[in-house]
């Protein structure tokens, strides 16, 4: 058990993720929580980041700090995405190790799992296959992060743990076109051609791929949960165990947004991975399941940004 006196850690608190995880320890009375924006501290930079596990010395984190982004940024930003998600995750686990942080969660990504591995996606499917072409760099630094834990473990007994998330979405998403994953992309431009009174919106590929959604409040309250009461050095998932193609999450959302036009696919455009579905009966054993479903996850995103003034 985490004492409510305990000092904890979110490193990257202010996007999905991290801000989730905030919401979710302050509602359950935590309020020793060190924050730092990026301006604050780059956790880039090695001596920075030794100065303040020096300073702070807390004693659990979160470590939810990365460079993310849909399958452009994923494409045309490849040094990027493996420099920089190495680089935090080397200096903010190592660090955690020097300085007796007593235990450190870090957020991995389904997509570390081979493109044509089984459906669902088992834990022990790392490492079997090759990766998804277009995020390799990223998913190789979130492969490296984990075995990082697991040695980090193994040599000098850190209690350190992965869990990897199915895809996100949820409070403070990127919207932006370019960089975006795929369901705010969607909301985004299916909002965008109702304002217009466009006739059609185009999305990437054949519409056929499928993917899983998880509400960053559901993967918040799974880590908190695997924070209390996971302890192994194996990797666990964590998701809804439910998929949905690209092209049915597009009509979902233009029946929730109330868009008169027609969803029209580009397959000149590549879809990625043809399925990513995880299998959660690991963590669904421990006692742990979705309570938001992909409906009523995106009519409260939507409804949270018509509050934020961002749509009608």
């Amino acid at each position: 058990m985490i004492d409510k006196e305990s000092k904890i850690y979110i490193a990257g608190h202010r996007g999905m993720v991290g801000s989730s995880i905030l919401r979710v320890l302050k509602a359950k009375g935590y309020q020793n929580i060190v924050l730092k924006t990026s301006k604050e501290l780059d956790l880039r930079n090695q001596q920075d980041v030794s100065n303040f596990f020096s300073t702070e010395k807390p004693e659990y984190v979160f470590l939810a700090a990365a460079k993310v982004g849909g399958i452009i940024a994923n494409n045309t930003q490849r040094a990027d995405f493996i420099y920089d998600n190495l680089t935090i995750q080397n200096n903010i686990i190592h660090q955690a190790y020097l300085y007796g942080v007593k235990k450190l969660l870090f957020l991995g990504s389904s997509c570390i799992y081979p493109k044509l591995a089984p459906q669902p996606l088992k834990e022990e499917y790392l490492l079997t296959g090759e990766l998804e072409p277009t995020n390799e760099p990223y998913a190789i630094a979130k492969i490296a992060g984990i075995k990082m834990c697991e040695a980090y473990r193994n040599q000098y007994g850190c209690n350190f743990i992965s869990v990897m998330p199915t895809n996100l979405y949820g409070p403070n998403d990127n919207y932006d076109l370019n960089n975006s994953h795929v369901l705010p992309a969607l909301i985004r431009k299916i909002r965008t051609a109702k304002e217009n009174k466009d006739k059609n919106v185009t999305i990437w590929g054949s519409g056929n791929p499928k993917r899983e959604f998880l509400h960053a409040d559901d993967l918040a309250d799974a880590c908190y949960f695997l924070m209390k009461n996971y302890n192994d050095s194996k990797i666990i998932n964590i998701g809804t165990g439910e998929d949905i193609s690209i092209l049915e999450l597009a009509n979902l959302i233009k029946k929730i947004i109330d868009y008169k036009g027609e969803i029209i696919t580009d397959t000149s455009k590549p879809d990625g991975t043809p399925r990513k579905l995880m299998d959660v009966s690991k963590i669904n054993s421990l006692g742990w399941k979705a309570k938001i479903g992909l409906e009523e996850g995106i009519r409260k995103v939507i409804e949270d940004l018509k509050n934020q003034k961002w749509i009608d």
